[in-house]
C-alpha cells in the first residue's frame, strides 16, 4: 500500500538478535529483533518487534514465538494454587439457566437461551408467551469446541424465512444464511464478506438488503483495511453473484453503510459512516416507485442521526443535532429544508442513548449517573410516563414496531442476576416473566456510587461493589475496571465473573472515564484525540482515591480493561507502574502509530487521531504503550491475553508490547501473554473457552494481589 505522504518510512534490517530475559525468576522465550527505524515528521522511531505485526495464521516465525509464549505462561498459571479451586467455582456459578430478551416477529415469539455451560445460546420460537418453546437455531451442533457461533438474525415480514450469520473463530467476517422457519429448512443461498452490516428485508418477503466488502485477496482476510463497502439487494433462492448493486461510493472507499427498511416496507433508508464517531449521513430510496434514485437526505458528517422510524414521510431521527446529550427529531422527506424539522423529544439533564418506536410510542432510555431510565412519549412527543425499573442498574430491550402494544426488556445490577419484564404500553404495567436463578444470597453484597476528582478537577462516578463488612484497612484486593472511548457506556450489570472475584473477597471498582458515553458528546469528546490523556488521568486518579481511601494499597491493586480498555491499562501501567499490583491488558490497542493499517483500524481515528497528522502523532507517540516502555523499570505482573484470530484489533499488539515489557521489565514480576486459539476479540466466544480466561486471569490476580485463602461459598438458599 502506497504510504502517506506525511510518513517518510526508512526501514533498516540488518542485524537480527535475541532479547534475554531480565527477570530472575521467569525464563521467558528469545523474542529476535530487527533494526526498523519509521521517521515520523522528523522523529526517529524504532520498531523492533515490528515482524511480530505478521498473521499467525501464514508466519511460522509468529507462531513459533506463540507456542513458546503460551508454553511458559500456562506452566506459570497451571501452578497456582487456588487456580483448580477458581475454575471450580467460577464452572458452578456460571451453570445456571440464562434467557435473552424476547421480540415478536410476525406474531411469534423468539428468544436465545443458554441452559447453563452450553457453549453458545439457542434461539427458540414460541407461538405466544408462556406457551412450549421450540429450537430454532442451536449453533452448538455446527462445531465440536464451539467455535462457530450465531451472529444475527433478520426475520422476513410475513414469518416465513430468518436469515441469519455465522461467525467462525471469533472473527468479525460473518457468512449469512436463510432458512424457512416452519420446516426449518435451510436454504441454499449463501452470502459471504460480510462485516459490520445487518441485513433488513423488503416488506414482501422477497429478498433483504445487506452491505459487504469485496473478497480480500489469500492470505490478507485478517489483516488487510477494510475498504469499498458496496450495498446490495439479495433475492432468496439467487446465488450471490447474481445479488444487485444498489448503493456504493467508489469516490469515498472509506464509507461503510448500515441498510434498513421502514417498517411499512415504503423506505430504504441508508445510513453512511466513515469512523467509530457517531456522526453519519443519510440517504433514502422509495422502494414503492421502480425507477425512483437515491435522495441525500443528511450531507456531510458532522451530527448522528439515527432512524428510529417513520409515520409516513415523517422520518424519526436520535440526533446529537443541537443536542450533546441527544434529542428526538421529525424530518418530513417532503419537505427536508432544516427550518422545517420538528423537535419531538427535546434533550433532557440526562444523556439519551437509544430510542424505539412500539406502537404510537417512543421509548427513550436514557443513563442518568451511568444508570438507567426510561420514558415513554406519544409520537408528538408528549410524555405519558416514566418506565417504573426494579432497582438502580441497567435495563436493555424494549423492541417492537409499528402493530405492537407490547415489549419486552431485561433489567440486571451488579449484585441483581437478568430478570426478563414484559412492558404493556397501553397501560404502562411491567409483568416479571423470568428471574435468574444464581447459587448466592445478593444480601451478602453492597454496592455504592462515589464521586472523586481527576487531576483537572473534573467530578467523575466510579461504583464500588464488595462484601459487605470489609474493612478500610489498605489490605482489600481491588480489580479497578475502565474503558473511556468511543462513546461506550459503561453500566452496572450483572457478571458471574465479577461475582466470583467479589465472592473471594475481592472489591470490584468500575469507573466511568472520560471518552465514553455516560454524560454526552462533550464528555466523549474531552478524552479524544489530542485530550486523550484525560481518560488515563481519570483512571490513575481512581486508583489514587481508591487507595487514599483505604481501600487497598498499591501492591494489592489490580487494573483490567480490554479493546480500547486495554489500550488504557496498557498506558496506565507505563505511565505509573509503581500505582499498581497486577495489570490485566485485553486484546489492546498498543501501538497508537501503528493501528489504522490493519482491517478495521483506520475508524478509530475518530477516537485517536492519526500519526500521519503532525500535532497528532505528537499526542500519541506520548503515551503509545508499546513506545513508553522504559529500560530497567519495575512494571507490575502483567498477563496479557488476546487471540490468534482477532481481526478486530489484531493480535500484532499484544504481542509487540509484550515482547518489549519482558524485555525492559527490570524487576521479578511475570510478564506474561495467554494466546488463545481459535477465538477473535471477544464475540462468539464459546463458554468454556469463557471460563478457562477467566479462571487465569483471577487466579493470577490472586496470586499477585495476595488475595486471602479462597474459600468456596455454601450453596445460597434459593427461592
Amino acid at each position: 500500500m502506497r504510504q502517506p505522504p506525511a510518513l517518510a518510512l526508512a526501514v533498516l534490517v540488518t542485524a537480527i538478535h535475541a532479547v534475554p530475559t531480565r527477570s530472575e525468576e521467569f525464563s521467558y522465550p528469545e523474542t529476535k529483533k530487527v533494526d526498523v527505524v519509521e521517521d515520523h515528521h522528523g522523529t526517529r522511531v524504532a520498531d523492533p518487534y515490528r515482524w511480530l505485526e505478521d498473521d499467525v495464521r501464514e508466519s511460522a516465525d509468529v507462531a513459533s514465538w506463540v507456542d513458546a509464549q503460551n508454553e511458559v505462561t500456562f506452566q506459570h498459571l497451571e501452578s497456582l494454587p487456588r487456580r483448580t479451586a477458581i475454575n471450580e467455582r467460577l464452572t458452578q456459578l456460571w451453570d445456571y439457566e440464562k434467557y435473552g430478551t424476547p421480540f415478536k416477529k410476525a406474531g411469534r415469539y423468539y428468544y436465545y437461551k443458554n441452559d447453563g455451560l452450553q457453549n453458545q445460546y439457542v434461539l427458540y420460537m414460541m407461538p405466544e408467551i408462556g406457551a412450549e418453546p421450540q429450537v430454532l437455531i442451536d449453533p452448538n451442533s455446527w462445531s465440536d469446541d464451539g467455535t462457530v457461533a450465531l451472529s444475527g438474525t433478520a426475520f422476513s415480514d410475513d414469518g416465513r424465512y430468518v436469515a441469519y450469520g455465522i461467525q467462525e473463530s471469533g472473527s468479525d467476517w460473518r457468512s449469512w444464511r436463510v432458512m424457512e422457519i416452519d420446516s426449518q429448512k435451510v436454504l441454499e443461498d449463501e452470502l459471504d464478506w460480510i462485516k459490520f452490516s445487518g441485513v433488513d428485508w423488503t416488506i414482501d418477503g422477497a429478498g433483504f438488503f445487506y452491505g459487504r466488502y469485496d473478497e480480500p485477496t489469500e492470505g490478507a482476510e485478517f489483516q488487510s483495511l477494510n475498504l469499498n463497502m458496496k450495498v446490495y439487494f439479495h433475492r432468496v433462492g439467487a446465488p450471490q453473484s447474481a445479488d444487485v448493486l444498489v448503493y456504493q461510493r467508489s469516490d469515498h472507499p472509506d464509507w461503510g453503510f448500515g441498510p434498513e427498511v421502514t417498517d411499512d416496507g415504503r423506505y430504504l433508508v441508508i445510513s453512511t459512516w466513515k469512523g467509530t464517531d457517531a456522526r453519519n449521513r443519510v440517504s433514502y430510496r422509495d422502494l414503492s416507485e421502480p425507477y425512483a434514485g437515491i435522495v441525500d437526505l443528511i450531507d456531510g458528517f458532522e451530527e448522528e442521526y439515527t432512524f428510529i422510524a417513520n409515520e409516513g414521510t415523517d422520518f424519526y431521527f436520535l440526533t446529537s443535532f443541537d443536542a450533546p446529550r441527544r434529542r428526538v427529531i421529525a424530518i418530513d422527506v417532503a419537505n427536508p429544508a432544516p427550518e422545517n424539522w420538528r423537535e419531538v423529544v427535546a434533550q433532557s439533564e440526562d444523556t439519551l442513548v437509544d430510542v424505539t418506536r412500539v406502537g404510537d410510542s417512543l421509548l427513550c432510555r436514557y443513563l442518568r449517573d451511568a444508570k438507567t431510565a426510561v420514558a415513554q412519549h406519544d409520537l408528538d412527543g408528549k410524555w405519558i410516563r416514566d418506565v417504573v425499573l426494579p432497582g438502580v442498574g441497567s435495563a436493555s430491550g424494549f423492541s417492537g414496531d409499528l402493530n405492537d402494544d407490547e415489549t419486552f426488556f431485561s433489567f440486571s445490577s451488579f449484585t441483581t442476576p437478568p430478570s426478563i419484564y414484559r412492558y404493556d404500553v397501553e397501560t404502562g404495567e411491567s409483568t416479571m416473566l423470568r428471574e435468574a436463578v444464581v447459587d448466592f444470597d445478593p444480601e451478602d453484597y453492597t454496592v455504592r456510587q462515589i464521586f472523586y476528582e481527576s487531576k483537572d478537577g473534573t467530578r467523575v462516578p466510579m461504583f464500588l461493589a464488595h462484601r459487605k463488612g470489609i474493612e478500610l484497612d489498605g489490605e482489600n484486593a481491588v480489580l479497578l475496571y475502565g474503558y473511556g472511548g468511543f462513546d461506550i457506556s459503561q453500566t452496572p450489570r450483572f457478571s458471574i465473573s465479577r461475582l466470583a472475584w467479589m465472592e473471594m473477597g475481592g472489591v470490584f471498582a468500575l469507573a466511568n472515564i472520560r471518552g465514553g458515553g455516560e454524560y454526552g458528546e462533550a464528555w466523549h469528546k474531552a478524552g479524544t484525540k489530542l485530550r486523550k490523556q484525560n481518560v488515563f488521568d481519570d483512571f490513575i486518579a481512581a486508583a489514587e482515591w481508591l487507595v487514599a481511601k483505604d481501600y487497598t494499597r498499591p501492591e494489592k491493586l489490580g487494573i483490567q480493561g480490554g479493546s480500547n480498555g486495554g489500550l488504557l491499562v496498557g498506558a496506565a501501567m507505563t505511565q505509573r507502574p509503581g500505582l499498581f499490583g497486577a495489570a490485566l491488558p485485553a486484546v489492546g490497542v498498543m501501538d497508537m502509530l501503528r493501528f489504522h493499517r490493519f482491517t478495521a483500524g483506520r475508524f478509530w481515528v475518530d477516537d485517536y487521531g492519526s500519526a500521519d497528522d503532525p500535532e497528532q502523532f505528537a499526542a500519541l507517540y506520548d503515551y503509545s504503550p508499546y513506545h513508553n516502555i522504559e529500560d530497567g523499570v519495575e512494571y507490575p505482573p502483567t498477563l496479557v491475553t488476546t487471540a490468534d484470530t482477532d481481526d478486530r484489533v489484531v493480535p500484532g499488539h499484544s504481542f509487540k508490547f509484550a515482547a518489549r515489557l519482558q524485555e525492559a521489565q527490570a524487576g521479578d514480576a511475570p510478564v506474561l501473554i495467554r494466546i488463545e486459539t481459535k477465538a477473535g476479540h471477544g464475540s462468539g466466544k464459546p463458554t468454556a473457552k469463557i471460563i478457562e480466561e477467566v479462571t487465569d486471569r483471577w487466579a493470577f490476580l490472586a496470586h499477585h494481589l495476595d488475595l486471602e485463602e479462597l474459600e468456596v461459598a455454601e450453596p445460597a438458599a434459593l427461592n
